[in-house]
């Protein structure tokens, strides 16, 4: 089968050029970085043109509009892109660093050292700025990349890769330790199946694509989430900090993963925060879909019931669920049943209370009076993000370049041997 050679050879290919890099000094890398940089900006006409198309074919197909938000490349976003690869040459390399280290009895000394995977794959819908972060962070960490993206992004993809390639190329290192996937659904299962070619797959998009790639792949999967987040507003909460925090997490970019989708206000303050809240939602174009004890505070603001399915929603949009608790205890209970693990924020003057929301939420970042924006790699300083992990094995939260490695020991003795 035509498909199957070719991830085969693909995955044959990026291993081969994986040895390239598990030898590869950070000067060297570093320098590859800045040539995939240079290559990108260069490319930035044919990379916008080539997005033009993708954006305009999926506005035709009626596509959502935060997904079409997603997709869409400008001049800003190509420039970010840029800077990304360069801000991961200045940071630290990952591999070559001991972990622990210690001294046997007899002598040997044993150190735990961080490598790379070998071969990552990236399965990743819409959003095109991932191509280039997801190649940065794998190469920096010394890993080849294949990166499956979807097809409402291939024109996009296509030229962002020929791009970075061509910078690889330039530095001195082979082509192949970044590659783009193409070709039918069909070649997305043959890349779940490469157990044995791909060291690890990392899905990036909806619930739907995550869970898909979770139950059905062979290759060890880190699991990205997806962000059904939660702001609860506690009793005695200085409500402007609040308002300013609800404000920025559900409307500044409404379609990423870090951005809140419920809203829970403990009961003795929604009088006072929910009048102005809402109305200053509303203003923004949020849809706010609200429960019974919500309602009485929403005055002449349209509203709409709030349902179950609400509840678990990730609207990826100017949508909101809005709810009532009586304290503390129900809003944990709630976020405890509706979290998916990603971000979860509280705004609150009580030290106590920010004590049992931090220790009780099950959550891969719990924000205390700070907005869940903030839960990205670039905020952390870690530089271009891979994901946000869910997981609760090897990486949790955002996945940067420590993340993208491995660790093996080393021993090393003098002539030692077991008794």
């Amino acid at each position: 089968m035509t498909t199957e050679l070719s991830v085969r050879e693909r995955a044959l290919a990026a291993r081969e050029a994986s040895r390239a890099l598990a030898t590869a000094t950070r000067g060297v890398k570093d320098a590859a970085l800045h040539a995939m940089a240079d290559a990108l900006a260069k490319a930035e006409t044919a990379v916008l043109e080539a997005n033009a198309d993708d954006v305009a074919r999926a506005e035709t197909a009626g596509t959502h509009a935060g997904l079409v938000d997603r997709l869409r490349l400008t001049p800003t976003r190509v420039e970010q892109m840029v800077d990304g690869l360069r801000a991961l040459a200045g940071l630290a390399d990952p591999v070559g660093d001991v972990v622990r280290g210690w001294t046997t009895a007899q002598g040997v000394r044993i150190q735990q050292v961080r490598v790379p995977f070998s071969v990552v794959g990236i399965i990743y819908e819409a959003r095109p700025n991932v191509t280039a972060d997801a190649a940065g962070i794998a190469l920096k960490s010394g890993n080849a990349v294949l990166l499956r993206g979807s097809s409402s992004a291939a024109a996009s993809n296509a030229a962002v890769v020929e791009a970075l390639r061509a910078g690889v190329v330039d530095a001195g290192l082979p082509a192949d330790v970044v590659q783009l996937v193409p070709g039918p659904r069909e070649v997305t299962a043959e890349l779940m199946a490469a157990r044995g070619l791909v060291d690890v797959l990392i899905p990036r998009g909806g619930a739907d694509l995550i869970e898909t790639v979770v139950r059905n792949s062979v290759v060890p999967v880190i699991e990205t989430g997806v962000g059904n987040c939660h702001l609860y507003v506690d009793a005695g909460a200085d409500l402007e900090t609040a308002t300013a925090i609800l404000l920025n997490a559900k409307v500044q970019r409404p379609s990423v993963c870090n951005a809140v989708e419920t809203l829970l206000v403990h009961a003795d303050a929604a009088a006072d925060f929910l009048p102005t809240a809402l109305a200053r939602l509303a203003e923004a174009g949020v849809v706010l879909h609200v429960d019974e004890r919500t309602r009485p505070h929403a005055g002449d603001l349209a509203t709409v019931a709030v349902t179950e399915q609400d509840w678990a929603t990730e609207y990826h949009a100017l949508e909101i669920a809005v709810g009532v608790v009586d304290d503390l205890d129900a809003a944990i209970d709630h976020i405890r049943r509706w979290s998916t693990g990603h971000s979860e924020t509280i705004v609150t003057d009580s030290t106590a209370a920010a004590g049992r929301f931090t220790a009780e939420i099950d959550a891969a970042a719990v924000l205390v009076n700070a907005s869940s924006r903030f839960v990205d790699g670039g905020e952390f300083g870690f530089g271009a993000e891979i994901g946000i992990s869910t997981q609760k094995l090897h990486a949790r939260g955002p996945m940067a370049l420590p993340e993208m490695t491995s660790t093996k020991y080393v021993i090393t003795g003098t002539g030692q041997t077991r008794a």
